[in-house]
């Protein structure tokens, strides 16, 4: 176990339309005085207001606070909230705050689009990033020298760290209580949150991604269709090309025109959705999936799995297993 001489002093800066989620986040796990239950000096811990106060949540009702962004100064970690809609427009104060407290070696760690604060500050120039999947698109085309890793729960690069959307930032969280007083503590809290002190596999787990089918009416439109409802058969390219009236190589230059990827990928991506849900809804063996998704065996399965959902099938399962 990891013990600071002196209490580690953590500063949450929000400002207007910040989440209130995110911030709770940081309140429950570094706010809270846990020095008795765990026999360590917990985090000395601060809310502070990067713009006038009261704050304005996202939800509508107001936070007031003493702290100022010069509190910053004092602050050995600094969590930078999520503000919400889009990302916007970051105070020019607030990036000086994030640029001088990384300059002096502060740990600074984002949730969810919290990130792209610390993107405008220039912090994760030449650095693995990460923010809520649906705006991960936005973050690297905004930010070229950030590597945007969309797939992952949270990134550590040392002094800077990000995590992904809501959620993610428990991951985060007790990853750091983790690094500071250990394992065993880390667990404890996790117990005392009632969450799991480690989740496996990534954002991939969450993403809204439904199966896409061309809107037109035509041969190839029916085609994708099929695709869809055969995906426990054996599909081959010349028989689908056949199928919409294509030759294989015309077939595939118009699937990745409508997709976005080639008829393999996507059949592949559309089996292990469908693996997802029965994996989720039914109580048939990972082999019995397997075979009913057109992968024939849980070892053909898992691997395909574990690239895409970036857990196993069986850790999937534990997670989202509707009990009746």
């Amino acid at each position: 176990m990891t013990s600071r001489p002196r209490r580690h002093t953590v500063a949450a800066v929000i400002g207007h339309e910040t989440s209130p989620f995110e911030l709770a986040v940081a309140c429950e796990v570094f706010g809270i005085d846990r020095s008795e239950d765990f026999g360590v000096p917990w985090y000395r811990f601060m809310v502070v207001a990067a713009e006038e106060p009261p704050i304005r949540a996202s939800t509508g009702f107001t936070i007031d606070t003493k702290y100022r962004l010069d509190a910053l100064r004092k602050a050995d970690t600094i969590v930078v909230p999520a503000r919400s809609g889009a990302p916007g427009h970051m105070p020019a104060a607030l990036l000086d705050a994030l640029r001088a407290a990384d300059k002096r070696g502060a740990r600074i760690l984002s949730v969810c689009t919290g990130a792209f604060a610390l993107a405008e500050a220039g912090l994760l120039d030449g650095k693995r990033a990460t923010t809520h999947w649906y705006h991960a698109a936005e973050m690297a085309a905004r930010y070229p020298d950030v590597k945007v890793d969309p797939d992952v729960l949270y990134v550590d690069e040392g002094n800077v760290m990000t995590s992904a959307g809501t959620a993610a930032g428990i991951d985060l969280m007790l990853h750091v209580v983790r690094q500071d007083f250990g394992a065993e503590i880390a667990n404890a809290l996790a117990r005392r949150m009632v969450v799991p002190p480690h989740r496996d596999g990534g954002q991939a787990q969450f993403v809204d991604d439904p199966v896409r089918v061309d809107d037109g009416a035509d041969l190839f439109g029916g085609t994708l269709a099929f695709m869809q409802e055969h995906l426990g058969d054996a599909l081959t390219i010349d028989d689908l090309a056949a199928r919409a009236a294509m030759s294989p190589r015309t077939f595939a230059r118009r699937f990745r025109a409508s997709t976005g990827t080639t008829p393999h990928h996507w059949l592949t991506r559309q089996r292990v959705l469908l693996a997802q849900r029965l994996l989720e809804t039914t109580d048939e063996s990972v082999d019995q999936i397997a075979d009913r998704c057109g992968f024939g065996s849980a070892a053909a399965l898992r691997p395909h799995f574990q690239r895409i959902v970036r857990t196993s099938p069986t850790a999937y399962r534990r997670c989202f297993h509707e009990e009746p």
